[in-house]
This record gives structure tokens, C-alpha cells and sequence, in this order.
């Protein structure tokens, strides 16, 4: 028994000397903290608008512990940026300050940064700078560069267009909820981009017109440090025209990663009443469909549509016209998408007669060995199409020189086909430029037929 106490007695003597060893303190100068990273550079927010929070280890690899005299910011609660250091905020009430930390030898602690920035009174982005400033027991100061960047912007929630109005704005306008436009308004939207938070969209119950317009998500920050949210698909919700809705006209405009990026709801088909023409303009990057027509009149003129998990173009009856236009499928999230092109005269069982699809001098390619699907799915209706020189990615169709005049039919045997048309499809970084390149074989075809 005696012999046991002993032995307890010594262990127990070994862990205090242990603690103790653990807990002891240097205030010498040579005694510093070591930082994963000696700044914290943020993307661009909106004033008044979180940031997404950006962290940084904070190591001690000295023979002993380190006291934390404080941490603070060096220019106080003036700056807007946020702290939390080892789970203790720095309290804007109390100067942006924490006190008492400690950092033992062997370990580290983690810091937490975000910034709101309140608005800066100007129509450019203003850079933000702020010290995190560490100041040791020993007296000695180490600091961490902050630095973002805010942009001032309106914000508009539910906005609602009842009589005909123009947007055009130097500053950007964040859009929460739902742009409506009434049946009896027409919206211009010109020289101006649209942020959509969320699951924002526009509905459109009148007419929408847009020149020289941007519509896109209103993440400016990154996914990850290669990927800035914008180039990821399905940021907000799209545009939706309605069946109410006539005579919509986008030129030199571009609707990015979006959910869809237009839906025409089915309308009673009128000879010569168009519902949407878009030239020199571009639907890129929808987690669901590009453009999705149903019984609709649609032209569309040197247009791009890429990159959709669904159908890049979805012609469900009515008329579509579309010339020098690219439909690019290179959807790179995942397998099982859509078409580049796919046209019918019924959808879901309800027959919508095909007037007339016609494309001429436009290029349809993707990954997929086929990226255009046509079907007569009502025997019933009417399924009337016509392509002329143009870029097909389908089977050779020997049958129908009526229908199909001087294609070029793209097989996955050619030796330039699919992404090597084009300039650039980096789907490591998500960068595309859909230019021809120099060796492409569709020179004058397409919206960029240089």
C-alpha cells in the first residue's frame, strides 16, 4: 500500500511539473508571435453590406508562453471591420479592444475577421485599410494589414414599375425580392448593371427593354481564391416573362449565373407579335435553362447562350428565328446536361405547334457527342424547321437536304471540334471566351464570326 502511494505521489509530482513548465510566461522581447498569413486582403463588398469572414491562425513557437497585453484595432470602430480573437470580439463599445489573452507555448489561437463598411460617398469601390495590432507583455507591437474594398450601392427591395421608367445608373443597384414590371409599364434598363441578392429575379408583365445592361448575383467575393462567386452558376433567379408580356428587346446586354436566364411563359401565339428579340447579347452560366420559349415569337441576332445545366436554347412551339448566334454546351458542374438546342411542338403532353424554327449561320456545339434535339412529340401539331449554313453537333442527317442546307455536321472525329472552335474553355478556373480560334473551321459562323 505504501508502496502505491509512493508511486501516486510521484506521478502526481511529475503533472504539476509539468503544468507548471506549460505555464510559464516570457516577457522577453525575442519572444514573438508567428502569423499564417501577415495580411488579410478581402473582396469587394457593398457599404452596409456583411462581408464573408476571413480567418488567420496566430502561432507561438517560443520556448514559453505569451501574454497578450491587448489586441486591437489601430484606428478603433472607424473603419468597420469586425474581430474575434480566440472567441473574444473586440468591442466596438469599448474601443475595438481585448485584453488578458494568452497564447502558450506550442499553441495558437485563430482569428476571425469581417467587414460592413459604411457608405463612402463616391461611385467607385474605396479601399479600406485597418491594423490588427498584437501588443505583447513584453511591450512589443506585431500587426496584421486589413484591407477591403466598398462600394457604394442603392438597394431596392420588391421594386415594383407601374408606369413607364428608365434605369440608368452610375451606381450599382442591389435588388432583394422580386423587379416587377405591370402590365401597363415599360422598364429601360440602360448603361447599368442589376445585382440580384439571392433568389432574386425580375418578372415582366409589360415590356422590358435593355441597352448596354449587366444582370447578374450580387456575391462580389470568392468561392475560393481562384473562384469569384459570379462564375458560379445559379446566384439569383433569373428573368420571367410573362404570358402578359410583349414586344421585350435586349441588345448589347449579358444575364449571367443565374438560375434561368429567360423564361417566356406560354402565351396565344399571334402571327407577327413578337414577344422577345435580342441582339449582340449574351445568356451565360444558368443552373437551369438559358432561354426557354414557349408558344412564343423569338429572334435572336448574334447572340450567345452557354453553359447551362439545362437546355442552352428550348423552343417549345411558336417561331424562333435565330441568326449568327453561338449555343455553346460546356456546362462544367456536372454530367446528365442539357442540350445546346433542343426544339419540339409539345411539352409535358400539351401540344405546342413548331410555326417555324430558323437558323442560319449560327454554331451548335458542346461536349456531348449530340447537342441538338428536336421532336415531334404531338403527331398532331405542326413541327416546321429549317437550318442553313450552320454548325451542327448531331449525326449527319443524309435524308433531308430541304430542312438541312450546306451544314457543317461537327462529329467528335473531327480533328477540330467542340471547345477547340473557340478561343478559350478553361473549366479549371471557369473562363471562356467563345471567339473563334485561329484554327477553328466555322470562320464567319456565329456571333463572333471573325
Amino acid at each position: 500500500m505504501k508502496r502505491h502511494i509512493a508511486y501516486l505521489f510521484a506521478a502526481t509530482l511529475a503533472l504539476l511539473w509539468a503544468c507548471s513548465d506549460d505555464d510559464t510566461f516570457t516577457t522577453s522581447r525575442s519572444a514573438t508571435l508567428t502569423f499564417s498569413r501577415d495580411s488579410v486582403i478581402m473582396d469587394t463588398v457593398f457599404s452596409n453590406v456583411g462581408s464573408r469572414t476571413y480567418d488567420l491562425w496566430v502561432y507561438n513557437r517560443a520556448a514559453d508562453g505569451v501574454r497578450l497585453q491587448s489586441v486591437r484595432l489601430r484606428q478603433g470602430n472607424q473603419t468597420g471591420f469586425r474581430v474575434n480573437v480566440d472567441g473574444s470580439y473586440l468591442d466596438n463599445s469599448i474601443g475595438s479592444v481585448v485584453t488578458g489573452l494568452e497564447v502558450r507555448k506550442g499553441d495558437s489561437i485563430r482569428v476571425f475577421v469581417e467587414l460592413t463598411s459604411p457608405e463612402n460617398g463616391r461611385d467607385k469601390a474605396v479601399q479600406i485599410d485597418d491594423d490588427l495590432v498584437f501588443t505583447l507583455e513584453s511591450g512589443v507591437e506585431q500587426s496584421i494589414a486589413l484591407r477591403g474594398f466598398a462600394w457604394d450601392a442603392l438597394h431596392w427591395t420588391d421594386p415594383v414599375i407601374k408606369t413607364d421608367s428608365t434605369i440608368e445608373s452610375t451606381k450599382p443597384i442591389v435588388i432583394y425580392g422580386t423587379l416587377r414590371v405591370d402590365s401597363a409599364a415599360t422598364l429601360t434598363i440602360r448603361n447599368t448593371t442589376l445585382y440580384f441578392h439571392g433568389k432574386a429575379g425580375i418578372d415582366v408583365y409589360g415590356t422590358l427593354k435593355a441597352d448596354s445592361a449587366l444582370l447578374r448575383g450580387d456575391r462580389l467575393d470568392r468561392m475560393f481564391d481562384y473562384l469569384p462567386y459570379d462564375r458560379v452558376s445559379g446566384q439569383w433567379r433569373g428573368v420571367r416573362i410573362c404570358s402578359s408580356s410583349f414586344g421585350n428587346r435586349l441588345t448589347n446586354t449579358e444575364i449571367r449565373s443565374a438560375e434561368h436566364g429567360i423564361v417566356c411563359d406560354s402565351a396565344e401565339y399571334t402571327e407577327g407579335k413578337q414577344r422577345l428579340y435580342m441582339e449582340h447579347s449574351v445568356i451565360h452560366n444558368c443552373k437551369g435553362h438559358g432561354l426557354q420559349a414557349f408558344n412564343s415569337s423569338v429572334g435572336l441576332l448574334r447572340c450567345q447562350i452557354s453553359n447551362t445545366e439545362g437546355d442552352c436554347l428550348a423552343v417549345y412551339g411558336g417561331v424562333a428565328v435565330v441568326e449568327q448566334c453561338t449555343l455553346a454546351q460546356f456546362y462544367p458542374f456536372t454530367g446528365g446536361r442539357g442540350a445546346a438546342l433542343r426544339f419540339s411542338n409539345s411539352y409535358k403532353e400539351t401540344p405546342y405547334p413548331l410555326h417555324a424554327l430558323q437558323m442560319k449561320g449560327s454554331i451548335v456545339t458542346g461536349y456531348d457527342d449530340d447537342v441538338v434535339m428536336g421532336e415531334a412529340a404531338d403527331s398532331t401539331a405542326l413541327f416546321s424547321y429549317h437550318f442553313e449554313n450552320t454548325l451542327l453537333r448531331t449525326p449527319k442527317i443524309e435524308t433531308d437536304s430541304v430542312n438541312f442546307v450546306g451544314i457543317k455536321w461537327e462529329s467528335p472525329e473531327d480533328s477540330i471540334q467542340g471547345k477547340q472552335q473557340f478561343r478559350l474553355v478553361d473549366e479549371e478556373n471557369l473562363i471562356y471566351d467563345f471567339h473563334l480560334d485561329s484554327l477553328s473551321n466555322a470562320k464567319g459562323l456565329g456571333c463572333y464570326p471573325e
